[in-house]
C-alpha cells in the first residue's frame, strides 16, 4: 500500500498517496472535500464549462481505496458535495455507484461549510465524530488537540526535474492532522498561506502525496 505511518495522539495512522487517511486498528478510512457534481455547480452559476468527469474520477479513486483497505467506516469530513443542490441532483449511475460503494459499511457524512444539510444518500450525517482519542470535523478547531480535518485543501510547492510543481500534501504536527482534497477538480491552498501557518506548529510536516508520499518540513516561505 502507497502510504506513509503517522502517529497522532496515540493513533497508529497511515496517509495514503491518494488523500485518503487509513486508520487500520478501527477499520476507518477517512477522506475529506470530495466536492462531487462541482462541474455541474460552476456550469448551474453561469461559469466556465468544466468536462462533466469530477464526480466519476473521485468516485474511482475512492473505489480504489475501499478495495485496498477494505474499512468497516468510511468517514466523509466535509464538502463531500460541492453544495447541497449537487448532492440533490446526481446522476442516477452516480447515486447508485455511492450506494454500492457504502454496501456493507458504516458510513459517516460530516458537515462541511459547503454541504451544511442532511444528505439523501445513505449513512449518518454528523457535525463532527469522535473516534477514540481523534475528533474528526471539516474545518480546525486551534483550541482542538487530537483532531482530523480538512477544508483548507493544502498543497506544497516543489522543485522536480527543474519545474515548480504544486502537490496536494497533508499537514501534521502533534495536534492535528488536515487532509489534502481528494476531489478532482479542487484547488488547493498552499502551506505558506497565513492561515495554515497559524494553525499548525513550527515543527509540522507536510506529507506530499502521489505515487509515493514523502515528508518533508511543512513550507513557510
Amino acid at each position: 500500500m502507497n502510504g506513509h505511518s503517522i502517529r497522532l495522539s496515540g493513533a497508529d495512522l497511515v496517509a495514503l498517496g491518494s488523500g485518503a487517511l487509513w486508520w487500520p486498528a478501527r477499520g476507518l478510512l477517512c477522506v475529506s472535500d470530495l466536492h462531487l457534481g462541482k462541474s455541474e455547480r460552476i456550469a448551474r452559476r453561469g461559469g466556465g464549462p468544466l468536462p462533466p468527469y469530477d464526480t466519476r474520477a473521485t468516485l474511482d479513486r475512492l473505489a480504489a481505496d475501499l478495495a485496498a483497505c477494505n474499512p468497516r467506516i468510511v468517514a466523509c469530513i466535509g464538502d463531500s458535495f460541492d453544495d447541497l443542490e449537487a448532492a440533490s441532483t446526481l446522476p442516477e449511475d452516480e447515486r447508485l455507484w455511492i450506494a454500492r460503494l457504502q454496501a456493507g459499511r458504516e458510513w459517516i457524512w460530516i458537515e462541511g461549510n459547503h454541504d451544511p444539510g442532511p444528505v439523501a444518500l445513505g449513512g449518518a450525517h454528523l457535525a463532527e465524530l469522535q473516534v477514540g482519542a481523534l475528533t474528526l470535523r471539516h474545518i480546525a478547531d486551534p483550541a482542538t488537540s487530537g483532531e482530523v480535518s480538512g477544508h483548507y485543501h493544502p498543497k506544497i510547492r516543489l522543485r522536480l526535474r527543474g519545474r515548480s510543481i504544486a502537490r496536494p500534501a497533508f499537514l501534521v504536527d502533534r495536534d492535528r492532522m488536515i487532509l489534502p482534497a481528494y476531489g478532482a477538480y479542487t484547488g488547493g491552498l498552499h502551506s505558506h498561506d497565513a492561515a495554515l501557518c497559524d494553525l499548525m506548529r513550527p515543527d509540522a510536516i507536510a506529507l506530499v502525496t502521489g505515487p509515493s508520499v514523502h515528508p518533508v518540513p511543512m513550507p513557510r516561505g
